[in-house]
């Protein structure tokens, strides 16, 4: 009886039981995952936030899988576990630039987004307070200059250019004590020049904007030249050796009174209700009015009739010369060149300083064509009458210095017409167009092009600082040493940049790549030349031995088509050159071991660097292997060298800190 008393207790309390423990079970499915989502880090959770508006077509695979796993991502670089540099140049993103995404990253030391298609504002970046380097060149952005920067204190090098930022140029600019590198160059600013005092700024650029008035004259901006302020029309002073006008009021002074003689009180009908007259005129004072009067009056008339009368020979020259452009100078005459007869020019009367609006806003002087949106600033007349220098002669064309007006430089290619008569005209200019559209900090740029009955030039930049060839072979003996292995980095690292965005911006290739052909820029950053020309050239013509050392293996015995994994060969053996220091003529036919243990022999000195000089040394044999399949893509090298770039400074950093 007992028994069946306490079997329902025993049923109760085990039904309980399942009722109360099943809550407890399930209680930790539920609550987990926020639980381990405060794991993660609050700097991955930052960048994931940039990347899900900067990275609309999914460029970056980043993953997280465990909690350190983001200071693998790619560009990513940390240091005791936070993230110290974040480096996405050339990564193709497309979007914006989100708020409260990599402004966390408090422990920011560099940041570079340059070269890709950001759009929109820059957001506020004022909590950034470790940032030293801040490149967004490049880019899409819009907007004003970001008011944020002026808070960065620590901030060395700030590049802002090519984009599309409006407004003045903020004057406490000054503020940022430490800068030695500002970029601020094709923009949309406006308004004056700051007068920057910074004595360490050593690159500084604001050409190609809309900037007005007198340079001031400060120790700092007048160390640099008029490059770095060029394609501003409205900006003069002693340092772009430009006179600035002292504009008079076309019809009198300021402090002229008003009609009919009265004061400017009188106008305004102050003076608490009292109207002061100015005594009446004399007859003789009237006549003399009137006289001026008249005098504006014909005045006027002759230059409207002057104006009329230039436009209609203007239009008639044109008629004449079928379809001729006429040519934008700063002298006092108007050229017209045409395909015929570059030469031929008609005088305009010496005091005319000026062109015509309607032809200032042509795009073509003659056939002188300016490309990527390249503002003219000189004529095909005025290259002509350019001082020249020979610079050097090569299969395919013959290369001048020029000196326009005493001032500006350029770099002046004549293509040879034999090897060039292969591609029309209309394809060259096609082709040129679209090369000019290669905006790089690596690639020297293309500003011009000009061609009639089989004359063609190509204008570029001037380099200052020779080339890499030189450099490496110049005025060095034949026992000297080669270049420290850190220069072949950097030289190396910033051929690899120049050319990735080549095979990444468009379908061409470079197609000459050389040490002749690597020039060294002003802040000594290695720029590629020659880009993109070999493609104009019939193949079957005789090679440049030079050159044929460079050339891939498919290309020099079947004269294929130029790809991009013959630039990658070209790579590998110009990177072998830049290390050994013997022209690729010189080099040995060895396999990957051997290599190596030649590049340690010509290096026997550094027997300190053998683990970066053997890293470099496998990166140029992969880009030279005879099968281009097996050659890595130009972004795939780049990374490698910026991975032992990134290894030697954290090691360097390391070794540092213990010392």
């Amino acid at each position: 009886m007992p028994k069946t008393k306490f079997k329902p207790v025993l049923h109760l309390f085990f039904f309980f039981f399942i009722w109360v423990s099943v809550p407890c079970f399930s209680r930790p499915v539920i609550t987990y995952p926020p639980q381990t989502s405060l794991l993660f880090s609050s700097d991955a959770v930052s960048i994931l936030s940039f990347k899900s508006k900067a990275d609309l077509d999914n460029k970056l695979l980043y993953a997280l899988n465990e909690r350190f796993d983001y200071c693998q991502w790619r560009g990513v670089k940390c240091a005791q576990g936070r993230v110290v540099r974040y480096i996405l140049q050339n990564a193709a993103l497309r979007g914006v630039f989100p708020a409260n995404s990599l402004s966390k990253l408090d422990q920011l030391r560099v940041l570079s987004l340059r070269n890709n298609s950001l759009s929109g504002p820059i957001p506020d970046l004022s909590s950034l307070y470790n940032l030293k380097s801040l490149f967004l060149g490049h880019n899409n952005f819009s907007g004003t200059f970001p008011p944020s920067i002026l808070l960065l204190h620590r901030i060395t090098s700030l590049d802002l250019s090519y984009n599309k930022l409006t407004g003045p140029i903020p004057a406490n600019l000054t503020d940022l004590e430490r800068l030695n590198v500002l970029r601020l160059e094709w923009n949309r600013f406006d308004g004056p020049v700051p007068a920057l005092n910074q004595s360490f700024l050593l690159i500084f650029n604001v050409s190609g904007n809309n900037l007005t008035g007198k340079i001031p004259v400060t120790p700092t901006l007048s160390k640099f030249n008029t490059t770095a302020f060029s394609l501003n029309p409205d900006l003069c002073g002693e340092i772009i050796n430009k006179a600035c006008a002292s504009r008079a009021p076309f019809f009198g002074s300021p402090s002229a009174s008003g009609p009919l003689g009265q004061s400017a009180e009188a106008q305004s009908g102050g003076g608490g209700g009292v109207m002061v007259l100015s005594p009446p005129s004399s007859p003789k004072k009237s006549h003399r009015r009137t006289g001026v009067v008249l005098g504006f009056t014909i005045g006027i008339a002759l230059i409207l009739f002057s104006v009329l009368l230039a436009l209609a020979v203007v239009k008639k020259q044109r008629v004449d010369s079928k379809g001729t452009k006429p040519t934008t100078i700063a002298s006092p005459e108007v050229t017209n060149s045409n395909a015929g007869n570059s030469r031929n020019h008609i005088g305009e009367p010496p005091e005319r300083k000026t062109m015509m609006p309607e032809i200032q806003r042509l795009k073509k002087s003659g056939n002188l064509v300016f490309v990527g949106g390249e503002v003219e600033g000189y004529s095909l007349e005025q290259l002509m009458r350019a001082s020249a220098e020979l610079l050097g002669r090569g299969t395919m064309a013959t290369t001048y210095k020029a000196v326009v007006d005493r001032q500006l430089i350029l770099t002046v290619k004549r293509l040879d017409a034999g090897r060039t008569a292969v591609t029309g005209g209309e394809a060259f200019e096609q082709h040129m167009e679209a090369v000019g559209g290669l905006v790089h900090p690596n690639l020297v740029p293309l500003r011009a092009y000009f061609q009639a009955k089989g004359e063609r030039l190509v204008i570029y930049d001037y380099q200052p600082n020779g080339s890499v060839f030189n450099l490496v072979h110049g005025s060095r003996s034949t026992r000297a040493k080669p270049l420290h292995w850190t220069s072949c980095l950097k030289i190396a690292e910033d051929v690899a940049q120049g050319l990735a965005y080549i095979h990444q911006a468009s379908r061409l290739v470079h197609g000459n790549l050389k040490s002749t052909n690597v020039l060294l820029g002003t802040d000594f950053e290695a720029c590629l030349t020659d880009y993109c020309l070999a493609v104009l050239a019939d193949s079957s013509s005789t090679e440049d031995p030079d050159s044929l050392a460079y050339k891939a293996p498919e290309i020099r015995k079947s004269n294929r088509k130029l790809t991009p994994k013959s630039d990658v060969y070209a790579f590998g053996v110009f990177l072998l050159e830049l290390l050994t220091g013997k022209h690729p003529s010189q080099h040995p036919v060895l396999v990957p071991h051997d290599l190596l243990e030649w590049v340690r022999t010509i290096r026997e000195d550094d027997v300190g660097e053998y683990r970066w000089l053997g890293m470099l040394t496998e990166v140029a044999s992969v880009c030279s292997l005879t099968s281009p399949e097996q050659r890595p893509a130009m972004w795939q090298a780049l990374k490698m060298i910026q991975e032992i770039k990134e290894s030697a400074m954290m090691e360097d950093r390391a070794s540092f800190g213990h010392s």
